[in-house]
């Protein structure tokens, strides 16, 4: 991977390039909005601006065509420094980048601002941009208006909502017309839409949003990954332990999350005269039970795990599916440990995570290390302890011959990070599996074990998740595979169907050899035709289709289908059962033999 950073490349400074001109456009139709934000971002730009009147499909059609005649010309980005007071004369008119520069001289009000003008149109920025707009291919250029809902002020809902324009541009027509036919297949893929086609999961108005309801199915696709991560970690010497949904607030107080991330936490809960909080993490409640007993350098490592359940206030305009929720379970673990054990445990823990995406086939991806940001002050402890940290991922990463790049900013407020970013197939990227190093929460909880001198010693904490949150991570999941699972994983992988009613006792009898087995099967005794039944069974997306007729029960047999109807053939009963048997335990990827 190039160590080039996307703000640094030519499709950056086209995308944010274009912003201005959606801008300069908007205005040209709107002279009386107030313009906010227009940031490129992962495949695009957005504007978000503060209007009149409703915007029409209409506006945006005529915005669109306007964009593309602005860009037609060769109009140069000119960018100049300019004085406090100069920059609050020019955006006099604009109350937003007024508030914007505000912050930006609260540290320092001699500060030097950067705006950037082409044509008529002037904006605070600091870049960077193309030479001119010849730079930019009019048809490689498109808009749309996004639901309003997620574009408040600053992102604050008790502030100004906004109207949100979304936009993309590419070097190419060509490229538009790819990442065109992506979104499309990434619309047939969505999992809000999957999930309920599949029966995975809902989300009720009446519980909330943001809080999924598993279904039978999605609950066993769920249940299916749990219990493989569990006898995973069991394998590897990991003890599983329960902790409660909430907590004391001191609790989340000594470990720094309340109040540094009080913004995405549920407001106090008053219980008898004590504050207590949903929890927003599992970790501080791991530390206390490893502070429950005394603990000898012998008792080490230990290593906790839990599938928790974690609550975070998300904005309602944020908030998709599973993988943007309020409440969701961490596949957590937390590996109280020795310094001299930091690096064994911490490249044990890579390798489990690698062996998790391989196993799902998961296997483009990348590795970035999360340093703190020196400049900020949302990271607690001394610096020692963060480079100790640090160095320690730095080194298990070379010494697993991991490629990684380190990203400032990105660590944990307590500790730096490895965080793994995989591809999907629509090459869509996610962050999915993490590790962190952590000195500080063993300090603030005052955790300590005896060594061999008899001297008391503070362990050192590893932090790890290798899914990162089950809702999330089965929510990728629908869309990696399209709903169409690995047999291991399918909620139901086989359906036996009878051809006619005389065939049922037949079905039901193959249907309990194959539970037998250990296989999620059904058989479907309905009175529907058989065609019916193997479309409905084709549209669920079942592995295996088994349809039985006069001849199969004559020789005990099953004729197999594929999900995708292809024709297998008649298997002899138990030479099925083996072969899918053998299928489910190697975890294929595929359906056939």
């Amino acid at each position: 991977m190039s160590d080039e950073r996307y703000e640094d490349n030519q499709l950056y400074k086209i995308r944010h390039s274009a912003a201005h001109v959606l801008a300069e456009a908007m205005l040209e139709r709107f002279p009386a909005a107030k313009t906010a934000i227009g940031p490129p971002i992962e495949d695009g730009f957005y504007y978000d601006f503060d209007l009149p009147q409703p915007i029409s499909a209409d506006d945006v059609k005529w915005v669109e065509r306007r964009m593309r005649k602005i860009l037609a010309g060769a109009h140069e980005f000119q960018c100049r420094e300019v004085a406090p007071d100069t920059a609050r004369e020019l955006f006099r008119d604009q109350p937003y980048k007024l508030e914007l520069i505000d912050d930006l001289l609260a540290d320092d009000n001699a500060a030097q601002l950067t705006i950037y003008t082409q044509r008529g149109f002037t904006d605070l920025c600091r870049g960077p941009h193309v030479a001119s707009t010849a730079d930019i291919d009019p048809k490689a250029v498109s808009i749309s208006l996004r639901p309003p809902a997620g574009a408040y002020w600053r992102g604050d809902e008790k502030r100004q909502q906004l109207t949100r324009i979304y936009g993309t541009a590419w070097r190419t027509p060509a490229e538009l017309a790819e990442h065109r036919a992506q979104l499309a297949e990434a619309a047939k893929r969505d999992h809000r839409v999957l999930g309920e086609k599949l029966g995975l999961f809902i989300i009720d108005s009446m519980v909330g949003k943001g809080l999924p309801l598993w279904l039978p199915a999605g609950a066993t696709l769920r249940d299916t990954l749990e219990r493989w991560l569990r006898d995973t970690q069991v394998e590897r010497g990991y003890l599983p332990i329960i902790t409660p949904h909430l907590g004391n607030i001191q609790l989340y107080k000594t470990s720094g999350h309340y109040p540094y991330y009080a913004d995405s936490q549920y407001s106090p809960i008053d219980v008898d005269g004590d504050e207590f909080l949903l929890r927003p993490m599992n970790c501080p409640h791991h530390c206390r039970i490893y502070a429950s007993q005394p603990r000898s350098y012998r008792d080490l490592p230990l290593r906790y795990a839990e599938f928790g359940a974690v609550y975070r206030y998300e904005q309602s305009g944020e908030l998709r599916g599973l993988t943007r929720a309020r409440g969701f379970t961490v596949d957590d673990a937390h590996l109280f440990v020795r310094p001299d054990q930091l690096l064994d445990e911490f490249i044990d823990v890579v390798r489990l995570i690698q062996e998790v995406f391989g196993t799902l086939g998961m296997t483009d991806f990348r590795a970035r290390v999360g340093t703190r940001d020196p400049a900020s002050d949302k990271y607690v402890g001394d610096a020692d302890m963060w480079e100790a940290a640090t160095a320690a991922i730095v080194r298990a990463c070379d010494q697993l011959n991991l490629a990684y790049h380190i990203e400032p900013g990105e660590a944990a407020f307590y500790g730096p990070k490895l965080d793994f970013i995989v591809r999907d197939v629509l090459k869509r990227e996610w962050q999915l599996g993490t590790v962190q190093v952590d000195y500080n929460l063993p300090h603030r909880f005052d955790l300590d074990y005896v060594d061999s001198d008899n001297t008391r010693k503070r362990p050192v904490m590893i932090h790890r998740a290798p899914f990162g949150s089950l809702e999330r991570f089965i929510g990728i999941l629908i869309e990696h595979f399209a709903g169409a699972f690995p047999p291991w994983l399918a909620p139901l992988q086989a359906v036996v169907i009878p051809i006619r009613e005389s065939h049922n006792d037949y079905a039901l009898e193959v249907t309990a050899r194959l539970k037998a087995c250990g296989m999620r099967a059904h058989a479907d005794t309905t009175d529907r035709n058989m065609r019916s039944k193997i479309r409905q069974r084709r549209a669920m997306l079942v592995p295996w289709l088994l349809i039985v007729g006069d001849r199969d029960v004559a020789a005990r047999t099953v004729s197999v289908r594929l999900r995708g109807d292809e024709d297998v053939g008649a298997l002899d009963i138990e030479d099925f059962a083996a072969a899918a048997q053998a299928n489910i335990a190697a975890k294929a990827m595929t359906v056939d033999f």
